[in-house]
């Protein structure tokens, strides 16, 4: 997918794992931009927690930073929000105030170590398999 960041594709790794891709395009940016952005993808490679996307490695190939990040198989929030409205449906309060509990805990995780998110929007919370962000 493509967003306001650059670019998403799926990958796999050589043990078949599948992979985002996040690719952010710096070649037009200045060294400093570029050593900044590389800086915040090891940064959020240390980040360990149950509710934050695992980030893997984070490189620069030909312009472009890649940074490789777990899949989530469940997809993103906004879009089974739009399942949800396609199919008249709500969603089950209990799924939401866990899908709350999960993100207010993924926040003060990474408020406590001086880092803000600046861009909290459904399509960027992910979904596991079996529906936990």
């Amino acid at each position: 997918g493509e967003g306001s960041f650059g670019k998403a594709i799926l990958v796999e790794n050589d043990d078949r794992q599948k992979l985002v891709c996040k690719m952010v395009d710096v070649s037009q940016a200045s060294a400093k931009e570029t050593q900044d952005a590389v800086k915040e993808g090891r940064l959020l490679n240390a980040f360990k927690h149950p509710y934050i996307v695992r980030y893997r490695e984070s490189f620069i190939d030909n312009g472009w930073l890649c940074i490789l990040m777990d899949y989530c198989e469940g997809g993103d929030l906004t879009k089974q929000i739009e399942q949800s409205k396609k199919k008249s449906q709500r969603l089950p309060e209990e799924q939401v105030l866990r899908w709350l509990t999960q993100a207010l805990l993924a926040l003060k995780y990474i408020h406590d170590k001086h880092v803000l998110h600046r861009d909290l929007k459904s399509s960027n919370f992910f979904l596991s398999r079996s529906g936990n962000l």
